[in-house]
């Protein structure tokens, strides 16, 4: 009732012989000025205080944990794209039937290099093979490339980390040069300047039939991109000692195409495809990753809906909280309608306690997650095994587009889960309350 009365002078006076207009509006200080005290409980109603706080917290932990769990998305969508992207191709031109190879690849590189948006095109070569040390041996993807046009389409030569790439090109005599990715030099005990053996599984044709083919390369280099697949199963020479090691002639089975417009790449493949004729296909750096990259976004979306219910929980804890601050406070209600209160006041002074809640709740459950993001990502505190992830730990980009879009549902549902309650004590009848005080 104390609350009640202290307000009173906050209320336009009646005048003399004046009616009240239920219509008048106070100015909104009067609203705020209620909210905020119902909001700081008494020494002797601690215990809304208590779920005050409570229900802040779990706004809190609620936004804080989804903006956690949509920046670990983003950082695994960044993370594999920039790692994708930065060691392959944006688009590649194959054979609609694999067959012998693209014989006359000079030419087509030259025809469609002037496509608009395309930068630079390198001829390729890709073969499986297997690899040895006179100890181990692995599988491994074999890649013949021209070391100058293929700087220019991906970063691959650039992530060499022991060695150098320009080993690649050895003086007549010498062993020709490979580089390994880092997991597979691992795997196979090499090191630069180790001897190792590519063996072709599917053979030359000899008078004695087909046997596997067999060449040997010396360890120039070590690259390592971060990425599993490609540290541990790619290894790369020259165009020419791949055809070699293939028992191919002056062919490629696919040219590489970087853009200088990601977006392009659906219009430039077609293009290159009409440029290029019947026989052959393209796949863009998105077609040959949709399914992981689809899959990431499944899960961000999951993770989002299965997370958002810890918001629902607190929003559940606002209303409770609500509901008995009007209990509670029936009789400040009454009297408060009773000097002058508009219903549409009273309304909106539970409307603010609630917009309260759910506002500072989000401001700080918003710090406290980007907070959490920079220091995970920045230290890299949660390790991944990089067989089974692609990466060596969790990666974290929170984009404040996700931010805006986790505050506004949040502040959304505390201002929703507020319409019940606010009405409930909009409808308090004084009379009724007053009756017999």
């Amino acid at each position: 009732m104390r609350e009640a009365l202290c307000v009173r002078t906050a209320l336009p006076e009646r005048s003399a012989g004046a009616q009240w207009r239920q219509d008048a509006r106070p100015p909104l200080r009067f609203e705020t000025q209620v909210a905020q005290r119902y909001l700081r409980a008494k020494r002797k109603e601690r215990f809304f205080s208590i779920v005050t706080v409570l229900s802040v917290g779990g706004v809190c932990a609620g936004v804080a944990a989804l903006v956690i769990a949509m920046a670990i998305s983003n950082g695994f969508q960044e993370s594999l794209r920039d790692h994708l992207i930065g060691a392959s191709s944006h688009i590649n031109l194959l054979e609609a039937q694999p067959e012998f190879g693209i014989a006359q690849y000079e030419e087509l590189a030259l025809r469609t290099a002037v496509i608009e948006h395309v930068t630079a095109v390198a001829p390729a070569l890709y073969g499986e093979m297997m690899i040895t040390t006179p100890l181990r041996g692995k599988g491994c993807f074999l890649k013949g490339v021209d070391p100058a046009a293929e700087s220019l389409v991906s970063g691959l030569l650039s992530k060499v980390v022991d060695g150098s790439a320009d080993g690649l090109t050895r003086s007549q005599g010498e062993l020709p040069g490979i580089i390994l990715g880092r997991r597979l030099a691992d795997g196979l005990g090499a090191r630069v300047s180790t001897i190792v053996t590519v063996m072709n599984p599917q053979g030359e044709m000899t008078p004695l039939g087909k046997i596997p083919a067999f060449k040997r390369f010396q360890v120039v280099a070590i690259f390592e991109t971060g990425f599993f697949e490609l540290d541990n199963l790619w290894s790369i020479c020259l165009l020419r000692e791949a055809q070699r090691a293939l028992s191919l002639g002056n062919v490629v089975n696919t040219l590489e195409f970087r853009l200088d417009d990601l977006a392009e790449s659906d219009a430039v493949a077609t293009a290159i495809q009409r440029e290029a004729g019947e026989g052959f296909v393209t796949s863009t750096w998105m077609e040959r990753n949709r399914v992981l990259f689809n899959a990431l976004q499944t899960e961000k979306l999951a993770t989002a809906l299965i997370i958002s219910m810890i918001m629902l929980v607190a929003a559940l804890n606002i209303l409770i909280s609500l509901v008995m601050m009007v209990i509670e406070k029936t009789k400040d209600i009454a009297i408060l309608k009773s000097i002058g209160a508009t219903r549409a006041q009273i309304r909106r002074i539970f409307m603010w306690q609630g917009l309260a809640i759910g506002s500072v709740g989000t401001l700080v459950g918003l710090g406290l997650g980007h907070l959490a993001c920079w220091l995970c990502d920045r230290y890299r505190l949660i390790p991944l095994d990089p067989e089974v992830y692609g990466l060596d730990y969790v990666p974290f980009a929170p984009q404040p587009l996700d931010g805006l879009y986790v505050a506004l549902a949040a502040i959304l549902i505390s201002f929703a889960i507020t319409l019940y309650p606010s009405d409930s004590a909009a409808r308090v009848d004084p009379a009724e309350v007053l009756r017999y005080e």
